[in-house]
């Protein structure tokens, strides 16, 4: 599985919106796209399928923005990447979701379905909360 930039930059913006959304959780995309060295344009393609998906809401105003719409520890790592990338399966085999005429002959199929497991098990075992800790670092003097 190949993840691309829009699932790659999608859990960036999600995972910065979790870190530093401060007392009312809300971010300017302006402050993610510098942090986070993303085009503005791109982030706004981002968040529109974010906020379908009920992970994301946008607040409006002047100190307005953009703040998860769930807790961080209620939003899975599987959750982004499958809205960003449409699914996180490691190849377009049909035998996955069981579609495939040729499933019961073919010789793959079994190991690829035991990939997708693996890879569904890890990213939805890590939360947005997990990702966002930010690991106290230790000042030598």
């Amino acid at each position: 599985m190949l993840i691309s930039s829009k699932g790659r930059y999608a859990l960036r913006l999600m995972v910065y919106i979790a870190a530093f959304g401060g007392a009312e959780g809300k971010v300017a995309l302006r402050e993610i796209a510098d942090r986070e060295d993303i085009s503005l344009k791109y982030l706004e393609q981002l968040v529109r399928p974010l906020m379908q998906a009920g992970y994301l809401r946008s607040v409006r105003g002047k100190a307005g923005g953009y703040a998860l719409a769930k807790p961080a520890d209620e939003i899975r790592a599987g959750d982004i990447l499958r809205v960003a990338e449409g699914t996180t399966a490691p190849v377009a085999c049909e035998g996955l979701d069981g579609a495939c005429a040729r499933a019961g002959l073919c010789s793959t199929v079994k190991f690829w379905t035991g990939l997708d497991a693996v890879i569904e098990e890890y990213v939805d075992g890590v939360t947005l909360a997990d990702l966002a800790r930010v690991p106290e670092i230790d000042l030598v003097i």
